[in-house]
């Protein structure tokens, strides 16, 4: 039977379209190898849609992305439009809309540090010395982002600002399937971070975890609270395998990890909707990092988080696990054998220093 998907190709900014070049020459080769094929629709978004259409998110990129299976993202943003209305600016006017609009609720965000990379890390090389491959799933549309009310207003003769931290159960639960089918995946530990020692939506994050865990027998769960989880993603970020949290402790905790792992270019993300019959679902995916314009144009921009961001894609949007684990192969494989862009470079003898094109060449190669 034909195996065939649409996927919306949407690059953006700066070095967004030089590394989305690279990821989809890697599709292609995974195409061929495997037996699938996909129809690719590129479209504008970002600073370069603002330009060509005035606005950051257009209709037509909306459209193209309701038709896909999944959206392949890039990077948007950048100095050029740093001073429009918070509503036309790329990060604001095109990656929060399209997560409301596709209902993205599920944020996976992967923290690794292969073995022959621990010399980028700042974490002391001797407490990883294999490494670490940790996965944080962070609720991505509920919590304090959202919760209403939310404003400033006077009192008392003076100004007061207030957000509300606010979570349905059924939020909780959805979240926690996620995160807990994930961990069925990898290692089988979860470790749900909250703060229940203080905040009312946490006790209830609490409470529903250990009712979701009984779903789940297979899977070791275990709770910490936020700043705890903090200080020992520090201390020991090999012994974490899934950790699962709300909203706002999520996007500190997801960048704590990136930057554990030495390089935001080797790390990609996928921000996921409700699953769909099959297990699938529809999903964004993007690099961690942003579109780095100091670089963009000049050929050095790692591409590996694009092409990763690609694996994630075919594995839980499209059902290509094993494409998906070939790619992931073969980027470790590249990494082993020496090929560093300048953010892994060290200037070791051993080192085979190399571009952009380069290093998915040397993928390419080991696919």
């Amino acid at each position: 039977m034909s195996r065939s998907y649409r996927i919306a190709v949407l690059a953006g900014d700066g070095i967004g379209p030089e590394v989305m070049t690279e990821a989809l020459r890697v599709l292609d080769a995974v195409e061929e190898k495997f037996g699938f094929t996909t129809t690719r629709e590129a479209k504008n978004v970002g600073g370069a849609a603002l330009d060509a259409s005035g606005h950051p998110l257009p209709p037509d990129t909306v459209a193209a992305c309701e038709q896909s299976d999944g959206i392949l993202f890039g990077s948007v943003g950048g100095p050029k439009w740093e001073t429009l209305p918070p509503d036309l600016q790329p990060e604001r006017g095109a990656l929060l809309p399209l997560r409301k609009h596709f209902g993205l609720f599920a944020n996976l965000r992967p923290g690794v540090c292969l073995p022959s990379l621990t010399h980028a890390s700042p974490v002391k090389n001797e407490l990883i010395p294999n490494g670490f491959d940790v996965l944080c799933v962070r609720e991505l549309t509920g919590g304090i982002y959202f919760g209403q009310p939310k404003g400033r207003e006077e009192r008392d003769g003076e100004v007061v600002a207030f957000d509300t931290m606010i979570y349905r159960k059924s939020e909780i639960e959805r979240i926690l399937r996620v995160a807990f089918t994930a961990a069925g995946g990898r290692g089988k530990r979860l470790v749900s971070v909250d703060k229940a020692n203080v905040l009312a939506s946490s006790v209830l994050w609490r409470e529903t975890a250990n009712e979701i865990a009984k779903e789940f027998p297979e899977i070791e769960l275990s709770h910490l609270y936020v700043d705890n989880a903090a200080m020992q993603l520090v201390r020991r970020p090999d012994s974490f395998d899934v950790l699962v949290t709300e909203n706002l402790f999520g996007d500190i905790m997801s960048d704590e990890m990136a930057m554990f792992s030495g390089s935001l270019g080797m790390l990609p993300s996928a921000s996921l909707g409700q699953q769909k019959e099959g297990g699938l679902y529809f999903g964004m995916y993007e690099p961690s990092g942003g579109s780095a314009p100091d670089i963009a144009g000049k050929g050095i921009a790692n591409p590996i988080a694009q092409i990763l961001s690609a694996a994630m894609l075919l594995r839980f949007s499209l059902g290509e696990a094993e494409a998906a684990a070939a790619i992931e192969a073969a980027v470790a494989k590249t990494i082993d054998d020496g090929y560093r862009t300048g953010d892994i470079a060290t200037g070791a003898a051993s080192e085979k220093k190399v571009g952009t094109k380069e290093m998915a060449d040397a993928i390419l190669e080991r696919l």
